[in-house]
């Protein structure tokens, strides 16, 4: 994503709420005032002056004040000249009206469009030459292998694109990214949540693990209860961070349980679920592309993945994709001895072997890169039975 960062400066709960789902819908992380480190800035503020001339002093000077470089979009209750030249005297430069009784789809019509222009403005400033890349994996069930697609994904990226590349586990007390990557962390997310306001490039050497592959790790905390609701904004900014020291950007967001997995989904260009063919997993890879699209995330962001595929399952890929009525976007093949090998030598297989999936991990991470590959016809996609009759 951009990782463009944003406040909302309002006194309004709802609009709050509306505008901060329109934002993350368009990929842009919401940062919470009281998290922003000193001599730091967000890159967009929202104004709500709706209450008229004491709403306008209270936000647009007061955010002017405080952060002269942020670009301010003022939201107004009308499109009265007098009004949009006093916000912009006070410093706004974007302005937009929403009425109280508007139609919803033109407020969202008119807030993308001054959205636009004013993330236009973020990029130009900072001379934008684009972020990093954000992939986020979720599981659709429990032992999907989301882990095992997630990890060597990001060990192929950092060998392929030779460019820095970091891989961040969600996965909270039970995470196992360091374990399939056979190494012994000294720090943790948590580390760089509770440390937003020192996390420079320097602190940021210091937090990560490094891979002899080349790849950086933020491992998962081993506290029950953390990263937990109360970190999610924190989640948010820590990306937005990251996004300004990394080409790539790797996270295992396991399943999808609560605010600090949604911020994933906020964040991430990509959101890739992987299911196994079975009944409950394309049930649940149903209710998750609903649930994601629910939070914003548009349907062309979204890929499944199809993992442990094999000519003995008796679902094949296009009845899945049927009853999705979403497309399989890779398929990867069933080979529990290899995968357990690499689990259990903390040597991810990419690295370890030359089987028919590590091969099927460089055609993917190819496509990412916009390689051109040869890409086989996935394993028993030919296979044609029965769905049970449950989708």
């Amino acid at each position: 994503m951009a990782h463009i960062s944003a406040v909302v400066a309002t006194t309004d709960q709802d609009f709050r709420t509306h505008v901060g789902r329109l934002l993350r819908g368009h990929g842009i992380a919401m940062a919470d005032e009281r998290h922003i480190g000193a001599g730091t800035a967000p890159e967009l503020a929202i104004a709500d002056i709706r209450g008229g001339a004491s709403s306008v002093q209270w936000a647009l000077e007061r955010l002017r004040s405080q952060w002269p470089t942020t670009t301010i979009v003022a939201v107004a209750g009308t499109t009265d000249p007098d009004q949009i030249l006093m916000a912009m005297r006070a410093g706004a430069n974007e302005f937009m009206s929403w009425p109280a009784f508007a139609d919803e789809q033109m407020l969202q019509d008119a807030f993308r469009t001054a959205l636009a222009r004013a993330t236009e403005k973020v990029r130009a400033s900072r001379g934008d030459k684009g972020t990093a890349r954000t992939l986020a994996f979720f599981g659709a069930k429990g032992g999907a292998g989301t882990t095992t697609l997630a990890v060597n994904t990001a060990i192929e990226l950092a060998r392929s694109s030779h460019k820095p590349t970091l891989i961040v586990d969600l996965n909270q007390f039970l995470g196992e990214v360091s374990i399939f990557l056979g190494v012994r962390p000294r720090f943790t997310v948590v580390d760089a949540i509770d440390n937003l306001h020192r996390l420079d490039g320097e602190f940021l050497k210091e937090l990560v693990t490094k891979h002899k592959s080349g790849l950086d790790i933020l491992p998962g905390a081993e506290q029950v209860d953390r990263p937990g609701p109360q970190d999610g904004p924190a989640l948010e900014q820590l990306l937005q961070v990251l996004g300004r020291h990394y080409e790539f950007i790797v996270i295992d967001a396991g399943q999808i349980t609560g605010n600090c997995s949604e911020v994933s989904v906020f964040a991430a260009d990509t959101v890739y679920i992987v299911a196994n063919p079975d009944v409950p997993s394309t049930r649940n890879t149903q209710r998750l592309v609903e649930r994601m699209c629910a939070l914003g995330a548009d349907r062309d962001r979204l890929r499944v993945l199809l993992n442990r595929t094999s000519e003995q399952h008796m679902i094949a890929p296009k009845q899945i994709e049927s009853a999705l009525g979403h497309p399989i976007d890779h398929a990867f093949a069933s080979d529990y001895g290899t995968v357990s090998s690499a689990l259990n030598s903390g040597v991810p297989l990419t690295l370890s072997n030359h089987s028919e999936l590590a091969a099927q991990f460089s055609q993917f991470t190819n496509a990412i890169l916009n390689r051109k590959v040869d890409v086989a016809e996935p394993v028993g996609a030919r296979r044609k039975s029965a769905f049970l009759g449950l989708f």
